[in-house]
């Protein structure tokens, strides 16, 4: 029986939907919060429209209005999530020995 080595394969290429963008690369850590919670900020914006078209009667989908109060609600609980673990880093930092 022949058994022959693995040659080389080809690289791994991340797909085109996957690759950074430029811009945001050189982005700052401030800035990548400030635009997060912009989004979250937007997305609890269209739940409150979306909530008053049902009450006014302009909308009549419920399900589309409960889906959009579940994704403002968990984007607001991982906002509080993340806010909870930089806040616990930096505590961590203050208690370091230098």
């Amino acid at each position: 029986m022949d058994v022959h080595g693995i040659g080389p394969q080809a690289p791994v290429q991340k797909p085109a939907d996957l690759t950074e963008d430029s811009s945001k690369a050189d982005g700052s850590f401030v800035d990548t919060l400030k635009d997060s919670i912009r989004d979250i900020n937007q997305i609890q914006i269209q739940a409150e429209q979306a909530i008053a078209d049902v009450v006014g009667g302009n909308k009549q989908d419920l399900h589309q209005t409960m889906v959009a109060i579940e994704k403002a609600d968990v984007s607001f609980q991982l906002m509080m999530q993340v806010r909870n673990k930089i806040i616990s880093a930096y505590e961590e930092i203050l208690r370091m020995q230098i």
